[in-house]
């Protein structure tokens, strides 16, 4: 006879065999029943977050910084709703994760009590599989198959509801066992021979990388492939990660999103080469085209509905993009020959006066003239920051206007040292910083994070101090939402800001901070700000630095 076992039991013992180290929660009433059976799982982790948006977001940073599949548990119909939010960023960004809501019981939800709602029918819109529990015997089966299809390329969440009866409920089952399915696949030898020979007949070929060069652990073979051709490489117009590497000597930075000055960037090649990337994702509409016409693309990826989704391909190779990288750098070389080195050194000398690197430079010239202004400017703030991070540091940034020369200051070095909103949706980057800096205890993190964005989730940092992480949140105070004032202005020629200023009253981050269980100060003068930043990031446990920045449009 198989040992009975509870479905709240069974369902902690689940998750757990499937690698979840760590539960994030924000418990209610129907959750109760898990609240109950974790005194019997001690080593899983409940990491409790103050609001259901907050709980998906650091479950999606744990993930976005580790590779890992997770898991989280909201409450109800309400507790969903207010996860959705962050549901949205985690299904943009394919986060393999099990999101789980307590239900009422079968039956109960017939008499609609308070808190029901059709939660099936809530998450389905972004998740990829959406299912209610409605037998104790299939709970493992549901469980397996959620985790199964989270971490299968194209990945994303998953959601199950759990009614109470079902999690009360005693019985003799099988727990089955976890699969993964192995997707290091790359194309056929014809498909590679093809893609080489195109490459080979292009005269001037650009490389666009994305995110699967971060789920594919890429990094050293994009480079390869941008220093065998001797070409130009970017990053997606939506930089939101370390999708390439920075100092590599063909790296150009990132594309933006404006449809005018990508066409103007693109202009010169004559084929598109894409790794893993929805390579031009704009923003705001515009009457011109991001593609050059006529311009042919090659897309390699495992995320099929980004493949040709808005620009046709002339080569499309649904395949893992380090495992293709690996056959395809041989096949040039060997069939490039000495031409195509000379052609490479060529290519490289001709972009090291604009790649990078070089622009990093003057940046930084052009910015360190800046550090006598007051208020302090957004630009150089960042610049210090930068130069006061440790070596090993993570860094999460969603400061918006004040971090936009982030990326041009600080280099990219490994696949999880740069996490970045990836959406649009604000108010990711303070709680995702906590589930990143819980995935990497042993490495600094630091959220940058803008007061418009902060305050959608501040009280993260409660979760933050209770853990008592490496986390350094550093607030860039500009008094309001600045990014919605640029572009009134830009886009309708007026400067009449209503509903954008944190002004009466002002908004006072370092007494939030400390009500919340941080260390925290605040910063108005250029001259404390660098040897305020290089303290907080020596020191171990949670710190919030507000720094007041110019604000001006």
């Amino acid at each position: 006879m198989m040992n009975r076992i509870t479905g709240r039991s069974a369902f902690l013992a689940l998750l757990k065999d499937e690698g979840i180290t760590h539960l994030f929660g924000n418990p209610g009433t129907t959750e109760l029943p898990i609240m109950h059976a974790l005194k019997d799982h001690p080593d899983l982790t409940y990491v409790m977050a103050m609001q259901e948006s907050l709980v998906v977001a650091i479950a999606d940073g744990y993930s976005r910084a580790s590779g890992r599949l997770v898991a989280c548990n909201v409450h109800v119909a309400p507790g969903l709703g207010n996860a959705m939010g962050s549901l949205y960023n985690a299904q943009f960004t394919g986060t393999p994760m099990i999101l789980t809501a307590g239900q009422q019981e079968q039956g109960h939800g017939l008499m609609e009590p308070l808190l029901f709602g059709p939660l099936v029918r809530m998450a389905e819109p972004l998740v990829k599989w959406a299912v209610e529990v409605t037998r104790l015997e299939d709970l493992p089966r549901i469980v397996r198959r959620a985790a199964k299809i989270a971490t299968t390329p194209p990945t994303g969440p998953v959601f199950i509801s759990l009614p109470g009866d079902i999690l009360n409920a005693e019985a003799g089952i099988e727990l089955g066992r976890s699969t993964r399915v192995d997707t290091r696949v790359k194309p056929s030898d014809e498909a590679l021979q093809a893609l080489a020979q195109r490459i080979l007949k292009s005269e001037r070929p650009v490389i666009v990388a994305g995110d699967e060069i971060v789920k594919s652990d890429a990094l050293q073979e994009a480079a390869e492939l941008a220093a065998t051709l001797g070409c130009p490489a970017y990053q997606q117009s939506a930089p939101y990660g370390s999708h390439f590497l920075s100092e590599s000597p063909c790296f150009m930075g990132a594309l933006t999103r404006s449809q005018t000055q990508v066409r103007e960037t693109l202009s010169p090649y004559d084929l598109m080469i894409v790794l893993g990337a929805d390579p031009l994702r704009m923003s705001v509409h515009s009457e011109t085209d991001p593609l050059p016409e006529g311009m042919p693309v090659a897309q390699i990826g495992l995320v099929d509905w980004d493949i040709a989704k808005n620009f046709g391909a002339e080569i499309a190779l649904k395949a893992d993009v380090r495992e293709t990288l690996r056959a395809l750098i041989p096949a040039l070389k060997a069939a490039g020959g000495a031409a195509l080195e000379a052609r490479a050194k060529q290519g490289i000398a001709a972009l090291a006066p604009k790649n990078w690197t070089a622009q990093r430079a003057k940046a930084v010239a052009r910015i360190s003239k800046t550090g006598e202004r007051s208020p302090i400017d957004p630009e150089w703030l960042t610049l210090q920051m930068v130069e006061a991070l440790p070596g090993n540091a993570i860094v999460v940034d969603e400061a918006l206007t004040s971090s936009r020369q982030l990326l041009a200051l600080r280099p990219y070095r490994d696949r999880y040292d740069f996490h970045a909103l990836a959406s649009g949706g604000i108010g990711w980057g303070l709680p995702a910083s906590v589930g990143v800096s819980l995935a990497n205890p042993d490495r600094p993190v630091v959220c940058f994070s803008g007061d418009g964005s902060a305050m959608y989730s501040i009280q993260a940092l409660w979760t933050a101090a209770h853990h008592k992480l490496p986390l350094t949140v550093v607030i860039a105070n500009n008094g309001g939402y600045r990014i919605i004032k640029q572009r009134l202005l830009a886009f309708h020629g007026d400067d009449h800001y209503v509903g954008m200023d944190f002004a009466d009253p002002p908004v006072d981050f370092t007494g939030l901070a400390r009500s919340l269980g941080l260390e925290a100060v605040r910063i108005t003068e250029a001259r404390d700000v660098a040897p305020t930043l290089k303290s907080a990031f020596s020191r171990p446990g949670a710190k919030l630095i507000e720094v007041v920045v110019d604000g001006t449009v």
